[in-house]
């Protein structure tokens, strides 16, 4: 069988063959390149030459490149676009892919060449970058467990392997139930729902081959749901299911899965010589500490609550008003908070949502792009792993910068959320293949999508993420794009989320779906006017997952998880109308992967930099400023993980900012 995944690719701009690859590829292909890897490994191992700076170091970065193409294109395909196959395929590379990394991390003939390579390091005359890749290098390796031995070292490696596992366990009984559960809906309960809500779910339902509309766990439907939906019945039972994801018991429980990953969390932790799991996570991070973390979370968190019973209070006496009695709950909050929203601001999304299309908010990403980057955005006609997949060519000044591939609409098969990565990142000589994935409501066939005021801020925020790739400017692909510290690398994109906000780019691109007339100037004023409302609620829902994820690390590993995070929730005194944001048995940013354990703080952390970074332009020419754009890209996003994340910043911005211009951005800084 010709292999696809082990040709040359002659395709343009050396996208992956979609049209060519089937699933049966994928292992022979792993398996392959896999060993192609252990071989290059080996060879730098047991060389007989002295350890230099390229035939070490250099050569390490560059040994598993065939690995990382196939994956590359492997795990987009199951995220986006999972099946029965990809998910069984996730759960064997699992194991694979771990015992590769243990043994390349306790190589110790290895890891000797990197010791002695550093050993010399003063006297290389090598470069910052090339200073920065071999420092990156030798703490990734202790950090993995390089300077342990016997017991401990082979103990590590069963930890790491086992974690692996449970991580993709994890996402997959969380698609499961995502996947399973929907609300059909009869027709006198669409009374009270939107127009563009009842179209989205006539559209899942035909999805899913039931007679009329539904609601799925697709957050792009539910919380319009509970938004709109007059029917109290209905919202807490489609609250219910939102909210029980991964401990409905049986094999897609969760439970017991996030139980064993903080436990060996916590073991790996002390194998390695720190006191907890988020000591040794954060030494890595701009906040360093879980101190550092705990304090600016409870900063915020005090004013957030505050802010959060009155408005609860308010929401509960309309409630009454209503009718109904008894306390405000959980699935009561958006809908009466849409209600006040209307009173107070006059903005109804119903009336809002045409003129928020989904082609014109990605022309309207693109054109800011263009305008701070210079980058251009040309439409591809290539074949890609889904229908509803599109791409770019993404080129300045006529030279090739990347590819952007589009994946906007929520579907069975992809998991929830929205995310970038990339299929291929940047390195010397090679341009990225940059992804952008979201979970939109589909509409019927012949309707343009429209989104929240919300969705329309995660495409211009995954965006920002998408640039840090495309702008990257770097040698080595581990320091390209987004691989920076965590509670950086939210930076880029929680930033370009302000230029949505800015009035010339809705007034030229927040046009009605059936009119084509741009948004009346007193809609876009009280939209503006009302970036804060409800603030209360999304901050403190975003904190008490941040919260918990801190604490969940920061000491002993607890037996019982939900125990625990009901402790923590009731010592802070989170309001019982309010839920998290992410509960421990869906809580995939900390239970998929390492990538934000002990880390979902860092949107927070980089909320302090963008506000401070925006502010930048502001007081210079405006927020398309062309100085302050090029300080941008040449000293953070073209630099990738060059230097120290604070370093960075500071030369950008020339100081650190404080919690005051997030608390001021929020809303908050009159309530401490």
């Amino acid at each position: 069988m010709t292999n696809p995944l082990l040709q040359t690719w002659d395709t343009p701009f050396g996208l992956p063959p979609f049209e060519t690859i089937e699933d049966a590829h994928f292992m022979p292909a792993v398996e392959a390149t896999l060993d192609t890897a252990r071989a290059n490994i080996a060879a730098i191992a047991d060389s007989e030459e002295p350890a230099t700076f390229e035939n070490t170091i250099v050569a390490l970065e560059r040994a598993d490149e065939d690995l990382s193409r196939v994956l590359g294109v492997f795990y987009n395909m199951a995220g986006a676009d999972s099946n029965p196959e990809r998910e069984r395929l996730s759960r064997e590379f699992s194991p694979m892919l771990s015992a590769y990394g243990s043994d390349i991390a306790m190589n110790e003939a290895l890891f000797a060449r990197i010791e002695a390579v550093w050993a010399e390091r003063e006297t290389l005359d090598l470069t910052d970058e090339e200073q920065r890749l071999l420092f990156l290098t030798r703490r990734q390796f202790v950090r993995a467990g390089a300077e342990l031995e016997g017991i401990a070292k082979d103990r590590l490696r069963s930890v790491t392997e086992r974690l692996s596992g449970l991580g993709v366990s994890f996402t997959q009984n969380l698609l499961a139930d995502e996947r399973e559960w929907y609300m059909e809906l009869a027709e006198t309960d669409l009374e009270g729902l939107p127009d563009f809500l009842i179209d989205a779910a006539r559209s899942a339902g035909e999805d899913k081959g039931a007679s009329g509309p539904v609601i799925t766990l697709s957050r792009s439907l539910i919380v319009p749901f509970l938004q709109f939906s007059p029917r109290r019945d209905l919202r807490e039972q489609a609250y219910a299911a939102w909210s029980a994801r991964g401990m409905n018991g049986g094999d897609t429980d969760n439970r017991a899965i996030a139980a064993e990953i903080l436990a060996l969390r916590e073991e790996r932790a002390g194998l390695l010589g720190y006191d907890d799991f988020a000591s040794f996570k954060l030494e890595t991070e701009m906040a360093k500490s879980p101190a550092a973390v705990r304090e600016l979370l409870m900063k915020v968190w005090e004013p957030a609550r505050t802010k959060a019973e009155e408005d609860g209070a308010r929401l509960a006496a309309m409630m009454h008003n209503d009718g109904t009695n008894g306390d405000l709950e959980p699935w009561d909050w958006r809908y009466y908070s849409e209600k006040r929203r209307q009173e107070e601001h006059d903005l109804d999304e119903t009336a809002l949502k045409p003129y928020l299309q989904l082609d014109r908010m990605i022309e309207a990403a693109f054109d800011c792009a263009n305008r701070l980057f210079g980058l251009e955005f040309k439409p591809l006609d290539v074949k890609l792993y889904h229908p509803d997949v599109r791409a770019w060519e993404v080129t300045r000044n006529g030279e090739h910068m990347a590819v952007f591939v589009g994946d906007y609409f929520a579907r069975e098969s992809k998991r929830s959320g929205a995310w970038c990565s990339a299929m291929r990142s940047q390195r010397e000589g090679v341009r990225p293949i940059v992804v952008n994935v979201c979970n939109f409501a589909k509409p019927p066939k012949g309707r343009p999508a429209l989104l929240s005021y919300d969705d329309a801020r995660t495409l211009f925020h995954e965006m920002g993420h998408g640039l840090h790739q495309m702008l990257s400017d770097v040698r080595f692909e581990s320091m390209s794009g987004t691989s920076v510290a965590r509670d950086f690398v939210e930076l880029p994109s929680q930033l370009f989320e302000h230029w949505l906000e800015v009035p010339e780019v809705l007034t030229t691109y927040a046009t009605h779906a059936e009119t084509g007339e741009p948004m009346p100037d007193d809609m876009r004023d009280r939209l503006l006017a009302a970036s804060t409302y409800d603030m209360g609620f999304q901050t403190v829902e975003y904190l008490g997952s941040a919260i918990v994820d801190l604490e969940f690390h920061a000491g002993e590993a607890p037996e019982d998880p939900m125990a625990m995070q009901a402790e923590v929730l009731e010592e802070i005194g989170m309001p019982k109308a309010v839920g998290m944001r992410h509960a421990t048995p869906h809580f995939a940013h900390i239970f998929s992967g390492d990538g934000y354990s002990s880390g979902y703080y860092s949107y927070m952390w980089s909320e302090v930099m963008d506000a401070d970074a925006f502010a930048a332009f502001l007081e210079a020419g405006g927020p398309f400023d062309a100085d302050v754009a090029k300080s941008l890209e040449r000293n953070i996003l073209s630099a990738g993980g060059t230097q120290e994340a604070d370093a960075a910043y500071i030369a950008f911005r020339g100081q650190m900012p404080t919690v005051d211009a997030l608390l001021k951005g929020r809303g908050l800084d009159l309530l401490e």
